[in-house]
């Protein structure tokens, strides 16, 4: 049987309403390479209670969700997030399955995971199950690019390279992301496209926001290609990982930073002093540290810059098979 999705497998992924939650589990079963069965769950009013209140069980599950957590169990299961750690620490008990918990599964139960994969920049508490990971995990490989540069090489092929591709998030709890902060990063970027030559193409997402969309298109310069969230159509977010020169990522979101550096471009990232909460700021630290990114403040040129690609899918995957599944 081929890795992947299937109807039956001794692998299970817990996928709950966190889209990036599931994103980390799928690329780490993915990274397994075996088949593996993805169980939805659904929440019900009592999904809020502390897990201290909801212990090793099913309160706060769906009806449908729970009917289809049954035999045949597996031999392991991969979740993600505090909300589904009740649901893991419930089929262990059920069957015996080892568990795998992306993130700090919290109090109670910690000692029932037999890994938790903890990315650093989240301050991992130390323990003998903890795998203290760069970044978070994430589905891009280099597979999956080369899928999307066939997919998308042929909508930039008339535009003079290098292509410098913007990938823009925005506003997140707590934390706006103005109009003139949009027009800020237009700035920066233009600064650094002009002296690169080349394109610039960008892509805006549902927090942007159309006013600073309208800023952001303003503010960059002609050779251009621009995707903005407001106007639908088909996302070239992987396209442009899979194809650009040089990625510039705004630092509001650890899966879009931790998904440029899997590209094989040079990453800058722009997250103006105090912008950024202060675990994407560590983040952010920790890649510059280890040369997968730089700071788009100051940024002049892409020589002499060469980095590994970062896949903490990987790192967790090779783990899981040397101590859960050997």
């Amino acid at each position: 049987m081929n890795a992947g999705p299937s109807d039956t497998a001794d692998i299970w992924v817990l996928a709950d309403d966190r889209a990036g939650n599931v994103a980390q589990c799928l690329g780490v079963a993915e990274a397994l390479g075996r088949p593996f069965a993805v169980k939805t769950l659904r929440y019900g009013r009592l999904a809020g209670l502390p897990n201290a209140l909801r212990g090793a069980g099913l309160s706060g599950i769906a009806p449908e969700s729970r009917a289809a957590l049954c035999a045949p169990w597996p031999r392991l299961v991969i979740a993600a997030g505090r909300r589904t750690a009740p649901v893991a620490r419930w089929i262990r008990r059920q069957c015996g399955a080892r568990l795998v918990q992306i993130m700090d599964p919290g109090f109670p139960g910690r000692g029932d995971f037999d890994l938790i994969v903890s990315p650093a920049h989240d301050g991992p508490r130390p323990g003998g199950n903890v795998l203290e990971v760069l970044g978070a995990p994430h589905r891009v490989t280099p597979g999956r690019l080369a899928a999307e540069a066939e997919k998308w090489r042929d909508s930039f092929a008339h535009l003079p390279r290098p292509w410098v591709a913007v990938i823009v998030g925005g506003a997140t709890k707590n934390r706006p992301f103005s109009v003139e902060m949009a027009e800020g990063l237009g700035q920066s970027v233009a600064r650094l496209a002009g002296g690169l030559g080349g394109s610039l193409l960008l892509t805006t997402s549902r927090r942007t926001g159309g006013a600073q969309e309208a800023a952001l298109a303003a503010g960059l310069p002609e050779p251009r290609w621009l995707h903005l969230f407001s106007q639908g159509g088909d996302n070239p977010y992987f396209g442009f990982l899979a194809l650009a020169d040089a990625v510039i990522v705004t630092g509001d979101s650890v899966s879009m930073c931790c998904e440029a550096c899997a590209s094989a471009a040079p990453v800058f990232i722009w997250a103006p002093e105090g912008w950024a909460a202060p675990k994407h700021a560590r983040l952010h630290a920790q890649l510059y540290r280890a040369g997968l990114a730089r700071p788009l403040e100051g940024a002049a040129s892409l020589d002499g810059w060469e980095r590994p690609r970062l896949n903490a899918a990987q790192e967790a995957a090779r783990v899981i098979g040397e101590r859960l599944l050997s």
